[in-house]
């Protein structure tokens, strides 16, 4: 089957995440499976430089790229009409905060597959009045998708969409993916000398890096040789923000900033600490929470979408009781003063992170997609 995939990002682009991992671990199986795939996703960089590539092959699949996040999903359009009109046997329209409508307009069964709606991401990753008209808008649009086969990767966003107007039976949760391997043991595990908080991701206004160090600074109270690393790319006035708060924080010198770290780099500090947290503002998943939990490091996130699905409470990890710094850094407290709950959160993050493998995914994927 030839399958053509609309979406935002390639793992390539500076800012991909989660979403971007899933989609080519996805890409993967199906190449795997004797299908064809072609990504169209937004370009990025300078086209004008010597090494920049609008075109790339990597695991089988091809990635095309267009336009910019303003631009694509007009360029994607047209180049689907130009260049693919009878290619694809089947079209997957990803939204990242919008679709590419193309239900609409091709030909070809398609399947709606979307990770989150945006809601109040708007207000945080938007300027005015873009993030009005998005915040406004997003209903209208989601409405207008309502009848199109749809995959999504949580129930958070599963009942996000049943609000909108879609019909239970039409939306389907697939299982979540990651190709980072499970430890062999939790006996092999080695954490760092003193208890260490991890702070990880792209270091945006979502995903409120500034509430984790605030968070730390609470918990730094009750735990006197507490320690937190923060990993991921800063840029613009919040990267700035961020710089700014650690460089002014009265226990900057156990805080630690890495910058934006290689996959091997990434393991290696999830491994190490004690506890990751993440705060964002809502998430599809939190792949991140996953990926630690495979390494033996327990959770303490706070309970917004996404976030309370990747994390079983008083189980795999812990949702905070309010969020707030405070709130995290009790959890944080909690977390670390018992041994013996500590080590059930690392058996049991590791048993249920198991199971979210590419293979699973896209089991599920063919038995919704019907291929």
């Amino acid at each position: 089957m030839k399958i053509l995939w609309f979406t935002w990002k390639d793992m390539e682009h500076p800012f991909a995440g989660g979403a971007e991992v899933v989609n080519e671990l996805l890409a993967e199986q199906m190449v795997k499976d004797g299908h064809e795939v072609i990504f169209l996703v937004g370009d990025f960089g300078n086209p004008k430089t010597p090494n920049h590539r609008t075109e790339v092959t990597r695991k089988g699949f091809r990635v095309i790229r267009l336009g910019n996040q303003w631009t694509l999903y007009a360029r994607a359009m047209m180049y689907y009409f130009t260049h693919l009109r009878d290619w694809p046997d089947l079209i997957i329209d990803e939204s990242n905060a919008v679709p590419f409508f193309v239900r609409f307009y091709a030909k070809q069964r398609s399947i709606y597959f979307i990770h989150q709606l945006s809601r109040k991401v708007w207000f945080y990753q938007m300027f005015f009045p873009v993030h009005i008209l998005g915040y406004l808008l997003e209903p209208i649009y989601v409405w207008l998708m309502r009848k199109s086969l749809t995959v999504t990767i949580s129930e958070s966003t599963k009942k996000d969409l049943l609000r909108f107007g879609f019909k239970k039976d039409n939306v389907h949760v697939l299982t979540q993916c990651t190709e980072i391997l499970p430890v062999k043991s939790l006996d092999v595990v080695v954490k760092r000398r003193n208890p260490t908080m991890l702070s990880l991701g792209t270091i945006r206004p979502m995903k409120r890096t500034h509430l984790v160090i605030q968070a730390f600074e609470e918990a730094k109270k009750k735990i006197p040789n507490l320690e937190l690393i923060v990993c991921g790319m800063a840029v613009g006035l919040y990267g700035e923000y961020i710089f700014k708060l650690i460089n002014n924080s009265p226990y900057k010198d156990s805080i630690t900033y890495k910058g934006k770290v290689t996959e091997e780099e990434k393991v290696r500090y999830m491994a190490e600490s004690h506890v990751i947290c993440v705060s964002s503002i809502k998430e599809g998943w939190g792949l991140i929470v996953t990926e630690a939990a495979l390494n033996g490091t327990p959770a303490v996130v706070y309970n917004v979408d996404g976030l309370r699905d990747s994390v079983i409470d008083g189980v795999t990890g812990l949702l905070t009781t309010e969020n707030t710094p405070k709130g995290m850094a009790d959890s944080v407290a909690r977390l670390l003063s018992d041994d013996k709950i500590y080590r059930s959160m690392q058996v049991k993050g590791l048993e249920y992170a198991r199971k979210f493998t590419p293979e699973n995914m896209y089991k599920d994927f063919k038995k919704y997609a019907g291929i």
